[in-house]
């Protein structure tokens, strides 16, 4: 019997930086959580105890706030492409550089009706997430978001389901839908206005669930990844995760009142799960 070594990788997560740019009237901020992984020629730090081509993710840590330092963050795509960038070409024995980045997502404060200059908000946990993965040879930029939190109150339905022994559910041709959107989407090529990009995929997702007369979370989610495909040349595949968050009608029939659908109770557990990837030929 023989053993060796199988797929191996290291590296630092969760990696937090906030990056401030002072302009004269105004400043910007961007605030990251990044993972680096690296992959390669780490054999003999296994089976040796051999460290000499064993960079520390001490150092990779370090590295995410001097490639910072060195130039202002433009997106989260941006940044992990100079970063993969940056280990391939500093590190021989590393074959695949892999990139996590994700940011949150701070609103410039409206004071007066004007933006303030040096005051933001946050109002929810949204966030806009990016994965690079370079060799030497190839690269692939993934752009996505986790977060968004959409609800609509009415053109939602779901109606002529299977139906077994188990089934209890009630036919229902006017409900609330409501989701938190997460997705991530391949781009065909590494010249993409990421940041622009990802707010117009943004709009559109949200969009088209406002607009969506929706038979089924499943119909809707098709027609959100088909829009993006449809307005985003640039974007080949996108995958979409919806929970379906549920707003059960409340019974006020012991008190002796009606609810024409106007009292639910929010629950977020158990909560259905509809998944797909939507790809463009």
């Amino acid at each position: 019997m023989s053993i060796r070594l199988g797929e191996n990788y290291y590296g630092k997560q969760r990696v937090r930086i906030m990056q401030v740019t002072r302009g004269a009237d105004r400043h910007d901020v961007k605030e990251l959580t990044v993972g680096v992984r690296l992959e390669g020629d780490f054999e003999t730090a296994h089976t040796q105890g051999d460290n000499s081509k064993v960079l520390p993710t001490d150092t990779m840590k370090n590295t995410v706030y001097a490639l910072a330092k060195l130039k202002r963050i433009e997106s989260p795509e941006e940044f992990g492409l100079r970063l993969a960038e940056h280990f391939l070409v500093k590190n021989t024995q590393v074959s695949r550089a892999r990139i996590e980045a994700a940011e949150t997502l701070w609103t410039r404060f409206a004071a007066r009706k004007a933006l303030h200059p040096h005051t933001f908000t946050r109002s929810g946990d949204e966030q806009h997430t990016a994965l690079v993965v370079a060799t030497r040879k190839e690269t692939v930029v993934q752009s996505g978001m986790r977060g968004l939190i959409a609800l609509k109150t009415t053109d939602s339905a779901f109606e002529g389901f299977l139906r077994d022994q188990f089934t209890t559910l009630k036919e229902d041709r006017n409900r609330i839908l409501a989701t938190v959107v997460r997705a991530r989407w391949v781009y065909r090529t590494e010249k993409v206005d990421y940041e622009s990009t990802w707010q117009g995929v943004r709009q559109t997702l949200l969009e088209t669930f406002a607009g969506h007369d929706s038979k089924s979370l499943q119909q809707t989610l098709y027609a959100m990844g088909e829009s993006v495909l449809e307005r985003f040349p640039a974007i080949r595949a996108i995958h979409l995760s919806l929970p379906n968050r549920h707003y059960n009608l409340v019974d006020l029939s012991p008190f002796k009142m009606d609810n024409p659908k106007e009292i639910f109770l929010p629950t977020d557990e158990p909560h259905g799960l509809i998944e797909a990837t939507i790809r463009k030929d």
